[in-house]
């Protein structure tokens, strides 16, 4: 049996942690954005949504008009935050879209270009997927309540609005991004955008009421960027 000499045991330990450490000193190259999207001013009341179908599975919850949804403070829900800017490839994945109460979760869902989405129906009874896209077929499909999922994949970048034929309330959005440097804001308008590496980028934020705005930001390797955002109604 032939036996390995300490030295090139060494030697091969050696590798390994130079190796390793040259891992670690690229992935602490990336940086990342983090910050909150405010509302500015007083922000509205939720509005109410009449029910007016299918009551005995939408109406077991109150409705609420979901175009702008601010926090106890001042965040503002589902605002998508992207680095418009940067070059590198969309990494696809499969995502879920949920008809759930005849409201849909989440009401905005961001993915990569070429991600695929699993509409899913959790009702139990007709829905209607009806996007409205110009670099993407736009879709317009039945979902009757034996069909729990359907697959669409949507391969180019680009906003998507999405509606409910049979119930016109349900609105929604997706957001198909051209690199992997997007995030959406939580209940309280926090995002974070991970391993973003270092340069000088321009940042878009989108709120589907308040419009857009964009904002230039530094990344440095292995530090945060703060990006802290106010939104208020377009004049």
């Amino acid at each position: 049996m032939n036996k390995t000499s300490p030295l090139a045991i060494m030697a091969m330990i050696g590798a390994a942690v130079l190796c390793f450490g040259i891992l670690s000193v690229d992935a602490a190259d990336n940086g990342w954005i983090t910050g909150t999207v405010k509302y500015e001013g007083t922000p509205p009341k939720p509005r109410p949504v009449d029910i007016t179908k299918d009551k005995e599975v939408c109406g077991l919850k109150p409705h609420f008009e979901e175009d702008l949804i601010v926090g106890a403070n001042g965040g503002i829900a589902n605002a998508v935050v992207y680095v418009a800017d940067a070059k590198a490839k969309p990494k696809p994945e499969t995502v879920i879209f949920d008809q759930k109460g005849c409201d849909y979760e989440p009401h905005v869902l961001a993915f990569a270009a070429g991600s695929t989405i699993q509409i899913k129906n959790d009702d139990g009874i007709l829905h209607n997927i009806h996007t409205y896209s110009t670099k993407n077929p736009p879709i317009n499909i039945a979902q009757p309540q034996f069909k729990k999922v359907i697959a669409v994949k949507v391969e180019k970048p680009e906003l998507i609005k999405v509606t409910c034929d049979a119930h016109g309330w349900m609105k929604g959005w997706w957001f198909s991004a051209a690199n992997p440097y997007y995030a959406v804001t939580d209940k309280n308008g926090n995002f974070t955008i991970k391993d973003v590496p270092p340069g000088n980028y321009e940042v878009t934020v989108w709120q589907e009421k308040l419009g857009e705005q964009k904002h230039q930001v530094s990344v440095k390797a292995g530090a945060p960027t703060t990006l802290d955002v106010s939104m208020k109604p377009k004049a």
